[in-house]
Order: C-alpha cells, then sequence, then structure tokens
C-alpha cells in the first residue's frame, strides 16, 4: 500500500485571508496539497493577531493561527506591484487550485478574475468566497461571517430565547462550516476536471451559508408559510427552553416528545400535580398555557443540581441535555473517542488541535504541523520558480517579497 497522501501532487494558491477560504486551503493541506499562502509584506495576513486580541482568550500560544493554517508555506508578496502580479501568474501556471476572497474591485484592478487566470491555466479550479456572492449590487460589498452569515441570513433574529435582544455570534462560528462548503465545491470541480480536463470558477459566499444552516425554518419563507404558529410556539412550548438548576448549569428538553415522556418528567421533578393541572393534560393546552408551565417548570428545576437531574431523568428514560461549557471539551468522552482533536507536532506549542469534521477511514493524512511565519518561504518558493539568487536579492530590495 502506497503511503502517498491523496493530494499530495496538488498545488494550491491560498489567495485569501481571515478564515473560511483560508481553512478550504488547511483541509486540501491535511490531506497532502502543497499549498502557498500568499500574504501583504510587513502586514501580513490581519488573522495573525486574532489570538492576540485583548477579546480572545489569553495564551502564549498563536492557537487560532496555528490552527487554521497549519501546513502552508507563505510567500509576502506585493500584488500592488506588476512584479509582484507576476510572480502571482507565474505561480497560476503552475498551480491546481486558486483560493481567494480578495474583493472583486481589487481583482478586476489588479487583473485576478476568473476569466483572467483562466486565460494562464484552462485547467485551474478558481474557488472564490464572498460575503453576499458573486453577482448582485452587493457583489463588491466585504462582510464578516457575524454579518453576512449570522445577522444578514436571519439566523441572529432566529436564534434568541423570547424576548431577549438579538445576540452577536462567536467569531468564525459561519466561518468553518462555509469553508466545508468551499472544500466540497473545489473537490466536485477536481472530479469535473479529471472527466473533462476542464477548470471551474467555483464559488460560494458567507450569506448563502447561513440561508442554508437556518433553512430549516427558512424554506418556509419560500414555500410562502404561515408563520404565526412558529412565533407563538417559540415562547408557549415548554420543550423549547432552557431550565437552570442549582448549580447554574442549563438543561435542554427540547427532544421529549411523548405524552409519557412529559408524564414521567413531571413526576421527576417532583410536580405529578401537574399531570392533572387541566391546564397541561394535553399536548395542545400545554402549548396553550405554555407561559405558566414554563414557570412552574423553572421552579422546580432550580431545586436540584444539574448531575441530580441529569442522572434522575436518564435513569427514567426522559431525553434530557445538558449544555455544554467550551472548557470542558479537552476532557469530553465523545471529543476524544471521536479524534475530534489531533495531536500536533512539537513545534506547534500545544497538545492538540481541533481537526475539520471530515473523516474518511483508512486515508492517511498529513501531521498537523507548525502555521508559517510571514514571507517564511518567500525565498525558496522564487527559487522554485527559476529566480536567481540576484533576482530574488533584487526582489526583497525593491519590497516585491
Amino acid at each position: 500500500m502506497s503511503n502517498k497522501l491523496l493530494f499530495a501532487d496538488l498545488k494550491v494558491i491560498d489567495m485569501s485571508s481571515w478564515i473560511a477560504a483560508p481553512v478550504a486551503a488547511t483541509m486540501l493541506a491535511d490531506y497532502g496539497a502543497e499549498v502557498i499562502k500568499i500574504e501583504p509584506p510587513e502586514a501580513g495576513d490581519g488573522y495573525r493577531n486574532f489570538a492576540l486580541m485583548a477579546s480572545s482568550p489569553t495564551s502564549d500560544v498563536n492557537y487560532t493561527w496555528e490552527m487554521d493554517n497549519r501546513n502552508k508555506r507563505s510567500l509576502a508578496l506585493n500584488l500592488k506591484t506588476e512584479e509582484g502580479r507576476k510572480v502571482l501568474r507565474h505561480l497560476v501556471t503552475e498551480a491546481d487550485v486558486y483560493i481567494t476572497n480578495t474583493p472583486h474591485p481589487m481583482r478586476r484592478e489588479w487583473g485576478l478574475n476568473y476569466e483572467d487566470l483562466a486565460e494562464l491555466n484552462p485547467g485551474l479550479i478558481y474557488a472564490s468566497l464572498t460575503a453576499y456572492g458573486e453577482q448582485g449590487p452587493e457583489r463588491d460589498r466585504e462582510g464578516f461571517d457575524l454579518v453576512a452569515y449570522w445577522a444578514r441570513s436571519g439566523l441572529m433574529d432566529l436564534v434568541r430565547a423570547p424576548g431577549a435582544d438579538p445576540a452577536p455570534a462567536l467569531p468564525g462560528m459561519g466561518d468553518h462550516p462555509t469553508a466545508v462548503s468551499l472544500y466540497a465545491a473545489i473537490l466536485t470541480a477536481l472530479f469535473k476536471r479529471q472527466q473533462t480536463g476542464e477548470g471551474s470558477h467555483v464559488h460560494t459566499s458567507l450569506l448563502a451559508n447561513g440561508i442554508w444552516s437556518a433553512s430549516c425554518i427558512a424554506q418556509g419563507v419560500f414555500a410562502e408559510a404561515d408563520f404565526t404558529l412558529y412565533h407563538h410556539l417559540s415562547s408557549h412550548l415548554f420543550t423549547r427552553l432552557l431550565y437552570e438548576a442549582s448549580d447554574g448549569r442549563w438543561l435542554q428538553f427540547s427532544m421529549v416528545r411523548t405524552d409519557e415522556e412529559v408524564d414521567m418528567l413531571f413526576t421527576v421533578i417532583g410536580r405529578p400535580d401537574l399531570l392533572l393541572d387541566p391546564r397541561f393534560v394535553s399536548a395542545e393546552l400545554r402549548v396553550e398555557h405554555g407561559n405558566l408551565l414554563v414557570e412552574e417548570m423553572k421552579a422546580a428545576l432550580i431545586t436540584q443540581t444539574s448531575d441530580h437531574w441529569m442522572q434522575a431523568l436518564t435513569d427514567v428514560g426522559v431525553p434530557v441535555a445538558l449544555v455544554g461549557r467550551v472548557d470542558e471539551l479537552r476532557s469530553d468522552p465523545q471529543v476524544v473517542a471521536n479524534t475530534m482533536t489531533v495531536t500536533p507536532t512539537p513545534d506547534v506549542g500545544m497538545p492538540s488541535v481541533i481537526k475539520h469534521p471530515l473523516n474518511i477511514d483508512g486515508l492517511a493524512t498529513r501531521p498537523a504541523g507548525r502555521a508559517p511565519d510571514l514571507g517564511e518561504h518567500s525565498e525558496a518558493i522564487l527559487a522554485e520558480l527559476g529566480y536567481t539568487p540576484t533576482d530574488i536579492a533584487r526582489a526583497k530590495e525593491q519590497g516585491i517579497i
């Protein structure tokens, strides 16, 4: 059996910044692709600074950069110069995949649209990530996932407790699943190229992925559905809400669906009287008087710890879930058993790194190696392109690399 990684012969240009588009390149790198990350000299990708911000958990390790840009090489290239763009075009002629989230106005100005690069390499897979889509009045508008994925799609408005204000998303919450979509589009295009020999322009957007995430509800809009009952249930269906235990942990009952489960729930929490309460004796009445039932549930569940309720309810088959905390993930038995993290190489400086959610049994991946320093491989990459030491020295002197 060959030990060669699946994408060992794949050459990828990561002409993107921040999270969604670069992570698609990282996924290709994990399976062996040679990924060259293009960054502006001096400033680099702004995401290099994310873990260092005061709003991020404090660490001596640049953990988000290491997680999302592992196994790449960095070429610091000044694309504001014609010589810099000449280097990039040279790379494109030898590449299989070009990943970009460069704003459209800049692509047009620098001649980096799909049509421009396809002339140089007809077999190129040109993967474009935008905030709002390739067409339409906002095609040139920039945006992060907190805005384009979370707020604009309607997710921010939908995902909140009754009466609560809309809440912001976590950074990267929409970027990482969007990266998987872009990766899927790239692989589909590579399969097409295998059959036809032709390259492709593939693309997705943060907005499209936000709508897709909201689609179990959002599709109702396109079906001209009536949302009256849905909005009513959001504040009256007691199983949709969360309940606090005495230790400050929260319990979830969204999987409680049958009358038998409801009966057992009321009994275990010490309120069998609710079974005979005329306001709650049927599913329809529990919805009609849902706001009152919620208050009764809250008063009962706050009297004991989450451990007590989890054990007591599980013992009698009532579906209950404990709302997890992120600081518990490292020791979560399901995370550990399913290798949702990997052990990186020692130079990364962390004991484990979260891996992407794809799993293909028997398919080897590259170890999670260190993410590159800015411009770490600039000279080596130019030498591979045929530039002489004199050429490279001149490029450095002129600020091209």
